[in-house]
């Protein structure tokens, strides 16, 4: 069985929403995840506010993961200063089978993903666990940098940081968002990207080793 990676996650502060705007970004979360996998049943959304999706390759999930935190940010209300953000526990594993969707499911990843994501930190935005303890240490050093980056990025760095990870230039960000390339460079500075992008490529790369 190949290792695969599945990420479980639930959305901060979710409930503080008015209900038009909480059925709103269940439906958009929902077609955001569905349409980064193959495999629509791979990506559920149940409990109203909490999300399930599995990937093929574990460096896909990270990156998906950190755009996760960037799309729930971006959706914070900063006229009624509600906060809105995402907490995300990534298992990697062997899957011992799919069921009718990801939800039912099982095998090493998910064990991983869910049970870890019950015993995170409040401080905790991004987990992320392996069946190799020794390498979990060098993860977990890893994302003590990355989760205080997380928690300080403002909603204008969240959505360009988004869009960057989609693959968008500085340009194509500056047109979408009606910015200044300077604007998007500005906000990609403040919000510390020349030192997080290493430390999320390394984690990519610490993860697929074998």
């Amino acid at each position: 069985m190949k290792t695969q990676a599945v990420i479980t996650g639930d959305i901060i502060n979710f409930t503080k929403l008015p209900p038009a705007k909480r059925k709103s970004l269940i439906e958009d979360t929902a077609h955001l995840l569905k349409n980064w996998i193959t495999e629509k049943v791979n990506a559920e959304i149940f409990r109203g506010d909490s999300y399930q999706v599995l990937f093929d390759q574990a460096s896909e999930a990270i990156t998906r993961s950190i755009q996760l935190v960037c799309w729930f940010k971006k959706h914070s209300d900063e006229k009624n200063k509600l906060s809105l953000g995402t907490r995300i526990s990534i298992g990697i594993g062997e899957v011992s089978y799919i069921g009718k969707n990801v939800l039912n499911s099982d095998g090493e990843a998910f064990h991983l993903s869910g049970r870890n994501f019950d015993i995170m930190k409040d401080d905790e935005f991004l987990a992320i666990h392996t069946n190799d303890n020794e390498k979990n240490t060098g993860i977990e050093i890893i994302l003590n940098f990355v989760n205080k980056y997380i928690s300080n990025w403002t909603p204008g760095q969240a959505e360009v940081i988004f869009l960057l990870l989609e693959g968008k230039i500085q340009q194509e960000i500056a047109e979408e968002l009606s910015l200044s390339q300077p604007s998007v460079n500005s906000r990609l500075r403040s919000a510390g990207w020349k030192e997080f992008e290493p430390a999320m490529k390394y984690l990519a790369y610490l993860v697929q080793q074998g």
